[in-house]
């Protein structure tokens, strides 16, 4: 049986490498992708011997077309895409810059377009797949201090939704997760959400019938005023 692949986008100690390590849990070869290779190599080895860690910046289209080459080539065709990538600019409007709002833009929203882009028509070709899209509170609302991030994470929201729309009666599962509240460590305390059970609820959400697919689902400890 072919082992199936998974290319995590932002993997670190939080959301991005307890899913990787869940994918890995259940059998897949995992490719950890962010943009320090040390980073993604240690991620890489706490999944195990079929996984790999590569560098890329999701807002390189080139290079992010040579990592999808890559990946495919040297760990097979991608079934499930965790876009994890994600950067916020903590301002008011009048104090954010021009090129602070469209590189907030760039990682949260034209980076998940690149990504789908090059991985998509694949798992349409083959009839499968699961793309899982980290949203935030963010993606719903704004704040005078998200000016940036709100409106990079609403645009990612919009283009989960359309990319969503047009993949499900082509078999692929597109699904942004809110994660509403701050991320602690595995096993922390209950004031914040734990990395590993957001893992969990991507591997729920993954695992979906194709009779009943949710597109979004919010995360939040049960103490989050919300």
């Amino acid at each position: 049986m072919t082992t199936k692949v998974a290319l995590i986008l932002g993997v670190g100690p939080g959301i991005g490498g307890c899913v990787a390590k869940k994918w890995a849990s259940k059998g897949y070869a995992v490719a950890c992708v962010c943009r320090g290779i040390e980073k993604a190599e240690k991620v890489a080895a706490e999944c195990g011997s079929t996984s790999r860690g590569y560098s890329c910046d999701v807002t390189d289209v080139e290079g992010m077309t040579e990592l999808v080459k890559k990946v495919e080539s040297e760990m097979g065709p991608i079934n499930f895409l965790c876009y994890n990538s994600g950067r916020g600019f903590w301002k008011n409007w009048t104090d954010i810059t021009e090129a602070e709002f469209s590189e907030s833009i760039a990682i949260n929203a034209t980076g998940l377009l690149t990504a789908a882009k090059l991985v998509c028509p694949g798992m349409v070709e083959r009839g499968e797949g699961s793309v899982a899209i980290t949203g935030a509170t963010a993606s719903l609302r704004g704040k005078p201090f998200t000016t940036g991030f709100a409106a990079a994470k609403g645009a990612q929201r919009m283009l989960a939704q359309s990319l969503a729309r047009d993949l499900g009666p082509k078999g692929v599962h597109v699904y942004l997760v809110i994660i509403d509240g701050g991320v602690g460590v595995p096993g922390g305390p209950d004031e914040k959400l734990d990395p590993n059970a957001i893992a969990q609820a991507y591997w729920d959400v993954s695992a979906q019938p194709k009779n009943a697919w949710s597109f979004e689902l919010d995360l939040r400890p049960s103490a989050e005023n919300w």
